[in-house]
């Protein structure tokens, strides 16, 4: 079995937020292969589905962004999936809209939600997909910026990189080597 962990923050004050990119991406997900977030168990919204014949845990932590981790961990060890075999969605503001970078591994790198997933798994070696949400412009800060709705222009380019970021994750659940999917993903979406 493989996992998918979106990341963001619960409530509907946070939704479509660029904090919550993470959500958005499990959602469509989930949407395009029709079936529902619809268990709650360790403070985290999944469900088991199978897609392109893979058996997947979709993950979408219901403990705010910072506490990620304690919702996680606990439900990786419930279903017994391996962290190698788990890939976290997650905002980056240090990349511009429309970019997709994913790695096998890295530090948290300011991210506090990913700090907690290190932090409850005991390793910073698992996959992720970066999405570039850009920095606030002027004397915005980070925090109001990271909460703020994309506007109507944004959710255009945003609606691509979410269907390229669903294509990833659909790719990382087939036998291909994440090298190849890393390389094939990597860069703007266009």
């Amino acid at each position: 079995m493989k996992c998918i962990v979106g990341l963001g923050n619960i409530g509907r004050k946070f939704e479509e937020t660029r904090h919550n990119i993470g959500f958005m991406v499990v959602d469509e997900l989930a949407k395009k292969h029709h079936f529902d977030l619809d268990k709650q168990k360790f403070n985290g919204l999944h469900t088991v589905a199978t897609i392109n014949g893979e058996k997947v845990l979709l993950i979408e932590p219901m403990t705010y962004m910072n506490l990620s981790g304690e919702a996680v961990r606990p439900l990786l060890d419930y279903y017994k999936v391996d962290i190698q075999d788990m890939i976290v969605l997650y905002d980056d503001l240090d990349m511009p809209p429309g970019r997709l970078r994913l790695r096998q591994k890295g530090s948290a790198g300011g991210h506090n939600g990913i700090r907690s997933l290190i932090q409850h798994l005991g390793t910073d070696e698992f996959k992720r997909i970066r999405i570039g949400i850009g920095r606030p412009s002027g004397r915005m800060s980070v925090p109001d910026f990271v909460l703020q709705r994309f506007s109507a222009d944004e959710m255009i380019t945003m609606a691509r990189v979410i269907d390229r970021t669903v294509e990833a994750c659909e790719a990382f659940l087939t036998p291909e080597r994440f090298e190849n999917i890393m390389n094939q993903y990597n860069g703007d979406v266009n």
